[in-house]
């Protein structure tokens, strides 16, 4: 059995603009750069997987140890869906798509979540909100109907109950916490310190 895990990355210029209002372009992409590394960092220290593939338009920026699956700017979930397939057709047996932006993620959460997925068929990773979703555990190939977007967690764990009756939902902290907006960036405390006044 071979389990690799899938990141989808936004090419570099258009990662969180939703950060524009506390970060300017130059910390932005420092953001995403570090944030990127550190999720990189966490799956290879996972025994549990065999490699990792990258979903982005920017492969020359990748490690010569990771995969690069070319997004050619299509919808993200057809693009994920593609590139799942891709994996199933090298033989990847079960695959982990995980978020980008996880600054607290720790390996042992990765490996709860591939146990997770392997003992119930599927598990999901919700946000710290409980509306988004920040990584999936599944076996391939997949006819799970990928929901990634506003509101996914419910849109996923209805189409997994179609599936498996009883998929696992895996509630842990550095899973949990992705970075989208300046509150987020706050409540991990990675806020920007203010300029004093001239």
């Amino acid at each position: 059995m071979s389990s690799w895990a899938l990141i989808p990355l936004k090419a570099r210029a258009h990662g969180k603009r939703r950060l524009a209002a506390v970060l300017d372009d130059s910390a932005r992409m420092a953001l995403v750069v570090r944030m990127f590394g550190h999720v990189l960092t966490v799956l290879r220290h996972c025994a549990e997987l065999d490699g990792i593939a990258v979903l982005t338009p920017d492969g020359d920026a990748l490690p010569p140890d990771v995969l690069h699956l070319h997004d050619d700017g299509a919808e993200l979930n057809h693009a994920l869906s593609a590139a799942l397939a891709t994996l199933s057709a090298r033989g990847v047996s079960r695959a982990v798509v995980i978020a980008a932006d996880l600054p607290r993620l720790a390996a042992a959460e990765v490996t709860a979540l591939l146990a997770a997925g392997a003992a119930g068929g599927i598990a999901i990773a919700p946000d710290r909100h409980g509306t988004g979703t920040n990584a999936l555990a599944l076996a391939l190939p997949s006819s799970l109907p990928l929901q990634f977007g506003v509101g996914s967690f419910e849109r996923h764990l209805e189409a997994a109950v179609r599936l498996v009756r009883a998929p696992a939902i895996v509630r842990l902290p550095g899973l949990a916490c992705d970075v989208d907006e300046p509150q987020d960036l706050e409540f991990l405390g990675l806020m920007p310190a203010r300029r004093a006044p001239p």
